[in-house]
């Protein structure tokens, strides 16, 4: 195939308990803006300028995130881009944030921090 069918993502789901606690957290901790909220989900979106939306669903007998144990050493589902690597972190750790230390190869570097449900979302630059 020479052309993509696909030109980006409109909605990353998360998987919450609450999803009124939930965006009140990513809003506070993360700057995501609401859009809109309702008894099953939150609607958020990362910035001004981000296309896709982050849907915070509330589920019924709630689990965290697994991500399939695997070789390639990925434990989650969702990498963000940071404005700043280094404040990023910082920040999240200053908000008692649960953060993993700082890994990477080459140019990349990357970290794993949760929700308040235990999710495990990644920041990577």
């Amino acid at each position: 195939m020479t052309k993509p069918l696909l030109k980006g993502m409109e909605g990353v789901f998360i998987p919450v308990k609450d999803p009124g606690i939930s965006s009140k957290w990513y809003e506070d901790k993360l700057g995501f803006k609401l859009l809109y909220i309702e008894e099953e989900a939150a609607v958020m979106k990362i910035s001004d300028g981000a296309q896709t939306v982050i849907c915070l669903v509330k589920c019924s007998n709630h689990q965290p995130m697994k991500f399939p144990e695997n070789n390639f050493g990925v434990g989650k589902y969702y990498n963000f881009i940071p404005q700043n690597f280094d404040e990023t972190y910082r920040m999240l750790v200053k908000e008692d944030v649960k953060v993993g230390p700082i890994g990477g190869e080459g140019h990349t570097r990357f970290f794993t921090f949760y929700d308040p449900d235990g999710n495990p979302l990644g920041v990577c630059q």
